[in-house]
């Protein structure tokens, strides 16, 4: 399928679900930069001791979080990574753009063989062309993603990038299924490129087990779609950070309250926190989402255990 056969694209651009939820024009840009006042966030934050890589095993689903929006995820005997990133800054040639504030959970060398990238858009905290060259070189994994973003990968790993469009799906092998699902948000690596590519989110299901990758997202409807076509989600990866101010970034991220309402749409067994304390993108202060959460999580009567926030490296085993 190509842009021009999707019932979301004009044949040249992509659009949400609701054609609404844009992100804000380049003048509302100027006027964020010009009005922040952004927390003061650490420069550097130390890692904890390195923590066991869990092996993989059937029937067993185990997250690692490596940072932001990168997992390390074994379901059952697959072994993939979302989104990853481990540039030192989220721009340009890992050198320009917002740095990070601590060192990915596991080294990149350090991780077990790799054989398959969700990768959900083309923004530079969720894309970092340097780590596909190497994962391409070392393992050859399978890369997919949504429509129009092949272009955007090294040239080296094209052949092995599947590009879906939302609700479509492929089985990379056998007993192992991935869905491309809606996000709101919007796509760009450079000022003349908006919207040229979709985003999205995946939903993987292998050996009976489902486990939900929301990319990056503002609040929609979609969320009560995606829990109505996979019930009995057993886990579901759902941002927290990069929310403030809201007037500026409602439309493309979720606040900690409208992430526990996606938890309540979604329907999953359990939640785990992403996409918050690695790189500076917004106005919130580094421990906002963490404390945030928790209070939305209080008022909307789950327990702790519901929506999990992981450590850097730690890994949760279910």
């Amino acid at each position: 399928m190509t842009s021009r056969d999707s019932d979301h694209s004009d044949g040249r651009t992509f659009h949400n679900v609701d054609p609404e939820a844009r992100p804000r024009p380049l003048s509302d840009v100027w006027r964020w930069h010009r009005a922040r006042q952004p927390s003061v966030w650490p420069r550097w934050i130390e890692n904890g001791a390195p923590h066991p890589i869990p092996a993989a095993e059937p029937g067993r689903i185990s997250a690692t979080w490596i940072g932001h929006s990168t997992f390390l995820l074994r379901i059952g005997t697959v072994t993939l990574i979302t989104d990853p990133v481990f540039a030192p800054h989220a721009g340009p040639f890992g050198r320009l753009g917002p740095r990070r504030v601590r060192a990915p959970g596991i080294p990149r060398d350090a991780l077990p063989r790799i054989d398959l990238i969700l990768q959900s858009h083309n923004h530079y905290d969720h894309l970092d062309l340097d780590t596909h060259r190497a994962l391409a070189r070392r393992d050859r994994p399978l890369i997919v993603t949504p429509l129009g973003n092949r272009a955007y990968l090294p040239r080296s790993t094209r052949s092995r990038a599947i590009e879906l469009d939302w609700w479509e799906a492929i089985e990379p092998r056998r007993g192992v299924r991935v869905t491309a699902v809606p996000a709101q948000h919007f796509s760009a690596r450079t000022p003349w490129d908006r919207d040229r590519a979709l985003w999205g989110g995946f939903v993987i299901e292998a050996e009976g087990r489902r486990v939900y990758f929301a990319g990056d997202s503002g609040y929609g409807a979609h969320f009560k779609e995606i829990g109505r076509r996979f019930p009995r989600l057993d886990v579901a990866l759902i941002p927290i950070g990069a929310y403030e101010p809201r007037w500026f970034m409602g439309p493309v991220h979720v606040d900690p309250a409208q992430a526990v309402q996606a938890h309540l749409d979604l329907a999953p067994v359990r939640s785990i926190a992403m996409h918050f304390g690695t790189f500076q993108l917004t106005d919130e202060g580094i421990d906002a989402p963490i404390e945030e959460l928790a209070v939305a999580r209080q008022a909307a009567g789950l327990p702790a255990e519901a929506f999990q926030v992981p450590s850097v490296g730690g890994s949760l085993t279910f």
